[in-house]
């Protein structure tokens, strides 16, 4: 009799259990109906992944096979795991819980701990990287060089630590950008034109007529002197680290603002020798005395011949003792490398470099810094140590006195001095802006129903090769971080010339960026020389869906199995396809267009809700 009460009841618990269930799922059912493939619908498929680079607390079910491998074509992976919610500003290669988990000995005092530091790829977080509570669609340019939502970056701290010097302010939902900086409270706007007077550039401009086009802005805040910058057809690749100013490059790419996060530690720029027209350095805290003057001679080296150094900082005005104490060892320091005081006024002064190796060789034997070897190699920048001593010029600059570039907007399509270095003819570099203006106005016929003119800031070529992509974009209102690999020819050199501005970088390894800054992502054979490299294209795939922002678009140019690939991976991913085409008549590439969705995980609807 007890045993048949006891089952009696067990069939009341099933039926109470059974009931419940129906109720919630069904509730589920109506709130997706009503929302569409909502944020929710989503989160209920993927699961959470580790939080620690010693292990993860589940691993993915499925094991990736390689590109071209034999594939049953009716498997599809369901889900990629998501991050912890902690982690939706995860920079895989800048992250300081790496470098505390792995206990990494790193010299504080010379910045190491702000340079790229990557987990090996058993540590990595295979995972998607969930967006914050209430993110929205960024604001559009040029609307967002002056304000952004503050759902999408939660950190108002710098408006509070900067309020006095109008950083950024906090307006209800968003946040906005006066253009004030830690030296030009006034606007970024104003300082720009006094700079351009200090120099007597015709009608206060700083470009110059166009002679003036890539500038470096070490320690650049949030960016607004590039973005001031812009409306003078000058673009600017701002520098800063992932350090107590949390963010702020984080903020520069939410306004659509061209920027990177790297330091002047021991390593140097990820850019080729004689980038750059101008280095802007306002109040960047950076000791340029010590190491004999290496961080100094790391900008001397991607300045071109006549390239201005423009230093606003107490040392150039204030008359205490230890300002003139770093006042006259920086003055000796510049001097030694031959650079010369073109303006100084107020609290700025602007060094001008050299045109020809002149100067360098008049000096007396034995002078500090020396000259760097013969055989060095002034280009060579993927994880190549700062040598402190000057880069002289090339025979070619030598002979012509100076870079020999055309002004802006002419230099874009003018071939470089330095193709040569390449062995590239002018032919050749003339058919690769024809066939990539062709390839780009097909893209945006392809993409034509799904973007609007503004839909589309922030572009990255993962394989830029010479630039011609983004040459073909300058009637857009975009700007292009043109990608080059790290083993292969040396072309970032001609993109600068062209006046254009990107990056060296290794895919095999996350980029130095924070999740959600690109609007489009483009991809062309970068995923067959990940291969070649014996690195996974799923981890390639994890890094792209990191960068690119929700209602973001991937353009792959590849072989058509390399797009039957990618295709296994899109729903596990949360993409989908937009358009695809026959690539051109001569060559057996498939264009292949994506558009990442917009997902939260279930923490963040709740949040929400």
């Amino acid at each position: 009799m007890s045993r048949g009460r006891a089952d009696g009841g067990s069939k009341k618990r099933s039926v109470t259990l059974v009931l419940v269930l129906v109720i919630v799922c069904g509730g589920l059912y109506m709130y997706t109906k009503r929302n569409g493939s909502t944020a929710l619908e989503y989160s209920t498929k993927i699961r959470k992944f580790g939080s620690t680079y010693l292990g993860g607390d589940e691993e993915v079910d499925e094991t990736p096979t390689k590109l071209g491998e034999d594939e049953d074509d009716g498997v599809v992976l369901k889900s990629i795991p998501v991050c912890d919610d902690r982690h939706s500003e995860l920079i895989p290669c800048l992250d300081r819980n790496l470098i505390y988990q792995t206990r990494l000995k790193l010299d504080l005092s010379l910045m190491e701990h702000y340079e790229r530091h990557c987990p090996a790829p058993e540590k990595r977080f295979n995972c998607l990287i969930p967006p914050p509570p209430g993110y929205k669609i960024p604001i559009k340019w040029p609307k967002s060089r002056d304000e952004v939502w503050k759902a999408n970056i939660p950190h108002t701290h710098l408006a509070k630590e900067k309020s006095d010097q109008k950083w950024m302010i906090v307006k209800g939902e968003k946040i906005g950008f006066p253009g004030g900086g830690t030296h030009f409270h006034y606007g970024a706007g104003k300082y720009i034109t006094a700079m351009a007077n200090m120099l007597n550039f015709p009608n206060d401009i700083i470009n110059n007529g166009g002679n003036l086009r890539t500038f470096l802005d070490v320690g650049c805040g949030v960016a607004s002197f590039g973005g001031y910058l812009l409306s003078s057809d000058v673009i600017t690749m701002s520098l800063a680290p992932n350090d107590v100013h949390q963010n702020q490059i984080q903020f520069a790419l939410e306004r659509g603002i061209p920027a990177y996060l790297g330091v002047l530690g021991t390593k140097r720029l990820p850019y080729p020798s004689r980038s750059f027209e101008l280095a802007h350095c306002s109040r960047c805290r950076i000791d340029w005395l010590q190491r004999d003057g290496i961080l100094l001679l790391e900008l001397d080296r991607v300045l071109r011949p006549g390239g201005y150094f423009a230093y606003s900082s107490p040392e150039a005005y204030a008359q205490d003792e230890e300002d003139l104490r770093i006042w006259k060892e920086m003055s000796a320091l510049v001097e030694r490398m031959c650079w010369k005081i073109a303006a100084k006024r107020n609290q700025t002064v602007i060094w001008v470099k050299p045109l020809t190796n002149d100067c360098y060789m008049s000096r007396e034997p034995g002078t500090q810094p020396p000259l760097c070897r013969s055989d060095a190699d002034p280009d060579a920048t993927w994880d190549v140590k700062m040598e402190a001593c000057i880069t002289p010029y090339s025979e070619q600059i030598q002979t012509s006195r100076g870079s020999g570039l055309a002004p802006w907007p002419a230099r874009l399509t003018t071939p470089s001095p330095r193709l040569a270095d390449l062995h590239v003819s002018t032919d050749a570099f003339e058919k690769d802006m024809e066939v990539w203006q062709q390839r780009v106005d097909n893209y945006w016929n392809l993409l034509s129903s799904k973007i609007n003119p503004d839909t589309v800031r922030n572009v990255m070529d993962m394989k830029a090769n010479m630039g011609s992509f983004a040459a073909s974009l300058k009637n857009k209102p975009v700007w292009v971080m043109n990608v080059v690999a790290e083993d292969g020819p040396k072309t970032l050199k001609i993109i600068y010339d062209r006046g254009l501005i990107g990056s060296i970088h290794s895919w095999c390894e996350a980029y130095s960026t924070y999740p959600r800054t690109y609007d489009l992502l483009h991809a062309w054979t970068v995923f067959a020389d990940v291969e070649r490299k014996g690195c996974s294209a799923v981890d390639l795939m994890i890094e792209m869906d990191r960068i690119l922002r929700p209602k973001g678009f991937i353009i792959v140019r590849d072989k058509p199995k390399v797009v039957e690939y990618i295709k296994k991976y899109m729903k596990a991913l949360h993409w989908e396809a937009v358009a695809s085409a026959d690539a051109d008549q001569d060559e057996d590439d498939a264009v292949f267009i994506i558009q990442k969705k917009i997902w939260r995980t279930s923490e963040s609807v709740r949040e929400l809700e």
